[in-house]
Formats: structure tokens, sequence, C-alpha cells
């Protein structure tokens, strides 16, 4: 595996970050309201995307659309560094093909889906982190357990020494099933997609033909990886007990229960379009300014 396929990776995740890092605040706000409460029981300080927007910069101020910015982007490198690399490997040995050459769908959901998990585990400490710091709030907006950090930094040090190293990968293997369905959906539409625009003669230019692809593939991967994401931004936010214990919910499974007893369907859906404005965007991005910088890097550079 080329390692300039892995750094080009991360920072072309990093590069759409940037971007969509304030929907990103305004999702997680949105899955946490009326948390295991009956839809109509509870008071919503997010009543949809554009008030979420006005809510959050009238109450937190504009910063407060960045916040976990900086996990945001250590998670982005490392999960995408991953992903796009073993992808791109993948593609180039052909372990993505089927028999008669052509781009297989289901190898490409094996392939996307493995790099998704080793990347989700690797940073899962930084997606941890980033969700605890988007959740928090002024008073009179706050939605979800209100964690104490004050920064990324202080949020290391104080759940390493309450928990130890276990504390930050709380909730890793929970939050498996979201990256396997969500990079599998997108690694195999995005390939998959991209041969068959140039096969069918639709998008043959190379930058528009890696930005419909990516689009197609961001809107597929939102469809799949809503219910798993409202699951690990709960499991991730919650509190927890001095044995590290969350407060609320014991694992996957049982939040996953809880959410349909109370909530019902919708709250598996909860925060949707918001994650679609989201991850539409930033899996357009994401792959659009990778396969750039491997262009470039095969112009100029050398793996």
């Amino acid at each position: 595996m080329a390692t300039s396929d892995f750094v080009l990776g991360g920072l072309a995740s990093v590069g759409a970050t940037f971007f969509t890092n304030p929907i990103e605040v305004i999702k997680t706000r949105i899955q946490l309201q009326g948390e295991l409460a009956a839809r109509g029981t509870y008071v919503e300080p997010y009543k949809g995307i554009a008030n979420a927007f006005y809510t959050v910069a009238k109450n937190d101020g504009l910063l407060g659309l960045q916040k976990g910015l900086s996990p945001a982007l250590y998670f982005q490198f490392i999960i995408n560094s991953f992903r796009l690399s073993i992808y791109s490997e993948a593609m180039e040995r052909g372990w993505m093909h089927n028999q008669q050459g052509e781009v297989s769908y289901g190898l490409g959901l094996m392939w996307g889906a493995i790099g998704g998990v080793v990347g989700s585990y690797c940073s899962s400490p930084f997606f941890l982190i980033k969700t605890q710091l988007q959740s928090q709030a002024a008073k009179q907006i706050a939605v979800g357990f209100q964690h104490s950090h004050t920064s990324m930094s202080d949020a290391l040090k104080q759940i390493y020494n309450k928990n130890g190293i276990a504390g930050l990968w709380r909730g890793s293997v929970a939050a498996l099933p979201r990256a396997a369905l969500g990079s599998g959906a997108q690694i195999a539409t995005f390939g998959k997609t991209k041969a068959m625009l140039v096969h069918y003669d639709l998008v043959t230019q190379p930058t528009l033909n890696s930005f419909s692809a990516g689009l197609i593939a961001g809107s597929i991967m939102s469809v799949a990886i809503t219910p798993p994401d409202v699951i690990t931004t709960r499991l991730y936010n919650q509190g927890v007990d001095a044995e590290g214990r969350g407060l609320l919910y014991r694992g996957w499974v049982d939040c996953f229960v809880k959410i349909l007893r109370s909530e019902g369907v919708y709250g598996m859906y909860k925060g949707f379009w918001a994650n679609y404005l989201r991850i539409a965007p930033h899996s357009t991005l994401v792959l659009l300014f990778f396969d750039e910088l491997i262009a470039l890097r095969n112009k100029y550079g050398t793996q």
C-alpha cells in the first residue's frame, strides 16, 4: 500500500471537514434532543436545520458552530486515511473487480466496510470527544448529557484520568456497525458509479466524474448511516459512572431497543436531513479531493 495514499486520504477529509463541521454540530444536537422521550412530550430548542443554526449562533456565538472541530479533524484524518487508502489499494490491485473485469458493488461493500471498521476503531477516541464537545451548549439550549471538557486536550486528560485507556475507547466496538454500513455503502457506490458514468459516456471528465459519483455515494451513505449514527451519538455522549459504565445504555443493542420503545422509528432517524446535508457534500468533497490529490501525485510526484 502506498504511504502517500494513506496521507492523501487523510488530507482530503481534513479539507472537507472545515466546511461541514457546523452542520455536524447541528446534527448532533438534533439527535440528542428529546432523548428517550416520546415525540411531542419535550421542549425542542432546535426546530429544524435553519432554526438550529440561528439558535446555536445566538446562544453559543458563531464559533459555537465549529465546536469539536479539532477532534473532528483528527477523527476524519485517521478514519479516511484507512478507508481511502484501502479502497485505492483494492481498486488498483483489481480486488474490487469481478471475473469480467467490471467493478463489483458487492466487493466494494466488503472493502469499504473493512476500511471503515479499521479506521473507525483507530479513531474512536476522537469521535468520542468530538461528540461530547459538540453537544456542549448554553444552559437554555442544552440537550443530552453535558460534559465539562474545555478543550480536546482537557477531554483526553479527564477521560484518561477517570477511566484509563478503556475510557477513551468506550463505545468503539458499538460504533463499528455505523462504520461498516456507512463506509461500505459510500465506497461501493462511489467506485461503481464512477465506472458506470464512464462506461455509458455520461460523465467522463475526471473531476466532474469524481464529483458526480461522490454526490451519489453521499446520498446513499446518509440513508444507510443515520440509524447507527444516532445510536453512536447517544452511546458516546452519555455520562458514565465511576466504573466507566454508561448511565443510560449498556451497549448498542440496549440503546437500539430503548430508542425504539421510547421514541419509535422517528427517533432512529432524528437529524436525518442534517445528516444528509453534512454527508452528501462531505462525501463529495472528500472523494473529489482524494481523486484530485492522487492525480497530482501521479503527475508530479512518486509513491
